[in-house]
């Protein structure tokens, strides 16, 4: 069933090329381990077991991580009631709803697909936007859902999620692992190079494909609320927020960026921005700007340029 979120061709073109590339990434992760190794059946077997892990628990994986439990409408009438409007202005599912009593402002979605979705809202989020600024948060992580690049996400970070483990453990091991013969540890250091490669190459094109899922995600919330100037105002709400909660605070969250609202980095990103998994505030709120210009969004008093 299609939602009526606005398609957004360049999105799907981009997340099949991204797809294509990372699965061509995968197939040779796989060839090269099992040259090293010598067992195919053992790498694949493998492999196949942990991506079927991640695909059908990445939604479980996530909320136990960010402490959200699913909530009820008599629990949290107003957010159930703007879920509801905006699901059904955009003629799609409705997901389970969750609060997460984080105080981090921020909001995520995650599911496999829009009937087995979840979006999640932090008690952080809740007390410092207004309904309006809600509303924008909420049809921007339900487009992620409709589009479904929240499942797109899930399975391109596999790839570099398992080469991260690899490189890890074969680090350890070598590390702690006690003398190893030349032969070993020449498979070792095999293996640490073809991960190794495998999750940079793998990194970057997610990156690249978050950005871009980003702003396609504000473009079609702006359209479909008709308020491009509340999601800006949220943005900036919360971006500011996030800017003054101590770092070390946040290293647990920024495992999880990538599906956020917003980057729990606390600061803007410098020359770093070409690993963000976020646009720039600037570039979101500059779209933002063009959208409400195109819809004749009228200015509220005492925020004319």
């Amino acid at each position: 069933m299609r939602s009526r979120f606005r398609s957004d061709r360049r999105l799907t073109v981009r997340m099949t090329v991204t797809m294509f590339l990372l699965g061509l990434l995968y197939v040779a992760f796989v060839v090269a381990l099992i040259v090293v190794l010598k067992s195919w059946l053992l790498v694949v077997g493998l492999l196949a077991m942990m991506f079927v892990a991640q695909f059908w628990f990445s939604d479980k994986i996530a909320m136990f991580a960010m402490r959200g439990r699913v909530v009820g409408p008599v629990e949290y009438p107003e957010l159930h009631a703007v879920v509801d409007r905006l699901c059904a202005l955009a003629d799609m599912p409705k997901p389970v709803v969750a609060v997460s009593t984080m105080g981090m402002p921020n909001a995520f979605a995650t599911g496999r697909n829009p009937e087995n979705a979840v979006v999640c809202v932090t008690t952080g989020l809740l007390d410092r936007l207004e309904p309006a600024e809600l509303e924008g948060v909420l049809a921007h992580e339900l487009s992620h859902v409709a589009h479904k690049d929240v499942a797109v996400i899930t399975i391109a970070s596999f790839l570099g999620v398992i080469a991260g483990l690899i490189v890890r453990f074969a680090f350890y091991s070598q590390l702690f692992g006690g003398r190893k013969d030349q032969n070993t540890a020449v498979i070792f250091a095999a293996v640490m190079g073809v991960s190794a490669a495998v999750y940079a190459l793998s990194f970057l094109l997610i990156r690249a494909l978050s950005r871009y899922r980003e702003l396609a995600a504000d473009r079609a919330a702006a359209l479909l609320t008709g308020r491009p100037s509340a999601l800006a105002s949220a943005l900036t709400k919360v971006t500011g927020d996030l800017a003054r909660i101590p770092t070390k605070d946040l290293r647990t969250a920024q495992a999880f960026n990538a599906f956020y609202f917003t980057p729990a980095t606390g600061k803007e990103p410098g020359i770093e921005r070409i690993f963000s998994t976020h646009p720039s505030l600037e570039q979101r709120l500059e779209q933002l700007g063009r959208i409400s210009t195109e819809l004749g969004e009228p200015v509220e008093p005492g925020k004319a340029g």
